[in-house]
């Protein structure tokens, strides 16, 4: 017995729903999952059913037989106009006669004898495919006097009678997609994952709403419309951080030594022909000198893109099975959460996912026993002259993460796990809140979380009090801060860059 997910085409019509039921049953199917909701779309509703494989295909060929299941995707086109009907009787009758055989769906009409345009009926009507629209079209015209109010086949201004269907169209532009079969089961996922958030009281449209504003964000800030905030800190002698807030998802550490680069997390995929100009605006030659990539956690905005590096990644072994699962929530709590399953893999698809190709892997395995406060320590690395304690977190943002920390300098690389949120400018607040609204937090067990942050926030307060100084925090997002007295103060000066104007130092700067 195997699980199956399909989309069908319920009619408007008394036992509509029952009759596709009844196939899935006449086959010994067992519903699992369904969910038909006429206040989202009236004719859609998603199934996912256990069954054998002969029984499945029967499911299958049951409903196409009588028009239910959906295979494609049709673009529809929708069509406003007053149309001038004789005032006899039997006219609007004829009319919908026509539309009917075009197959037309009247979306509203309104008609008043004793109004302002008692010889105007007024209709909204939506068309598969342009070509019969325009066939349609057409054919109105030579029977009646009509005037076009709106005549547009991009599915834009389709009403919510077709709502999934224009969900769907702009979900295949946002994942550069032309299969249909492959973007009816993501819609099955999105709709599994608005039912869930549903059930736990939010409003579906605002639930899809949200999975449209992350990817249109994602999209909207690549090219011509990317930008970054770069800080540049000189960490040593023989080590230079450019510390790069890339527009949604995580930062990027790129540290230059006397014998190359090391770069900490490489940002969505998306961002990497963008960060290549970014990189010769910098004169940083990363594609010929890079030498390594350490990997502080699995989530896309942080390993994504570094399929695209022919070096060692490092990374944590739980990191590897995130990747190799698609699930964000591998290995917590979390793991069974369709929620997770499903927004790991749609970052995936906006991002362009690429991680690091497995000969490249390399696993940091423990070499050591030692803890630093809860975390124990992995191993010890080496950047330039600077010597990295690699901490291991205990999942609370997710099994895996690591931590890096150099107790002679107070340099403190937390990943997710503790990062000035104030310094994110709103629109990175508002991307950040995506992710936090589709799987309800960030982290994968809040409470370990919290345990992680009281101690990461420790061992900068314990640097203060020993050194006099203050220690520097690196976080999986934001500027890079200061810790004083449980705050955290932005570091040094700011620049911002973009492809057209290029570097852009802040006004104050010397």
């Amino acid at each position: 017995m195997n699980r199956y997910a399909f989309v069908t085409t319920i009619p408007t019509q008394t036992g509509g729903l029952q009759r596709g039921v009844a196939i899935i049953t006449d086959h010994n199917g067992n519903i699992n999952r369904i969910h038909f909701d006429r206040a989202i779309d009236p004719h859609t509703a998603f199934f996912e059913v256990t069954a054998t494989p002969e029984n499945y295909e029967r499911i299958r060929q049951g409903l196409t037989d009588i028009g239910y299941l959906q295979t494609s995707l049709e673009t529809f086109a929708s069509l406003k106009i007053h149309i001038y009907l004789p005032h006899e009787s039997g006219a609007l009758n004829n009319f919908l006669t026509i539309t009917t055989r075009a197959g037309a769906q009247i979306t509203s009409i309104t008609f008043d004898d004793v109004g302002i345009h008692p010889d105007r009926v007024t209709i909204n009507m939506s068309v598969r495919e342009s070509g019969p629209a325009e066939e349609l079209l057409d054919a109105l015209k030579s029977h009646y006097p009509i005037e076009v109010l709106e005549f547009d086949n991009t599915g834009e201004t389709l009403d919510d009678t077709v709502f999934y269907l224009r969900f769907a169209q702009k979900m295949r532009k946002l994942i550069d997609t032309k299969d249909d079969d492959f973007l009816l089961q993501f819609l099955g996922d999105i709709n599994h994952t608005a039912q869930d958030l549903t059930a736990r009281g939010e409003d579906p449209k605002t639930v899809f709403r949200n999975v449209l504003e992350a990817g249109e964000y994602i999209a909207a800030t690549c090219g011509d419309g990317f930008y970054a905030d770069i800080q540049i800190i000189t960490l040593s002698e023989e080590v230079t951080l450019y510390a790069i807030q890339l527009p949604s998802g995580g930062n990027i550490y790129l540290f230059r030594t006397l014998d190359g680069f090391q770069m900490l997390d490489t940002g969505y995929a998306v961002y990497n022909p963008d960060m290549m100009q970014l990189f010769a605006a910098y004169g940083l030659t990363v594609t010929e000198e890079l030498t390594r990539i350490i990997t502080s956690h699995g989530d896309a905005d942080h390993c994504g893109a570094g399929g695209f590096f022919d070096v060692p990644a490092l990374m944590h072994p739980a990191t590897l099975e995130i990747i190799r699962t698609g699930n964000r929530a591998w290995g917590s709590r979390s793991e069974s959460m369709v929620l997770e399953e499903i927004y790991t893999t749609m970052i995936a698809l906006y991002s362009r996912w690429n991680p690091p190709a497995e000969e490249n892997i390399r696993l940091i395995k423990p070499e050591t026993e030692e803890k630093r406060s809860i975390f124990p320590m992995v191993c010890r690395l080496t950047i330039g002259d600077l010597v990295f304690e690699v901490l291991e977190t205990p999942g609370g943002h997710q099994v895996g993460e690591l931590v890096l920390y150099c107790p002679e300098e107070g340099y403190l690389f937390t990943s997710d796990s503790l990062m000035n949120f104030a310094s994110l400018t709103e629109e990175r607040q508002r991307y950040n809140s995506y992710a936090d609204y589709l799987v309800t937090s960030v982290n994968v067990d809040s409470d370990l979380a919290r345990a992680e942050r009281r101690a990461l926030s420790g061992l900068a307060q314990d640097f203060t009090e020993e050194t006099g100084r203050p220690c520097t925090i690196f976080g999986g997002h934001g500027a890079v801060s200061d810790y004083h007295e449980g705050s955290l103060r932005v570091k040094g000066t700011i620049e911002h860059y973009t492809h057209a104007g290029g570097r852009e130092l802040p006004e104050d700067t010397p």
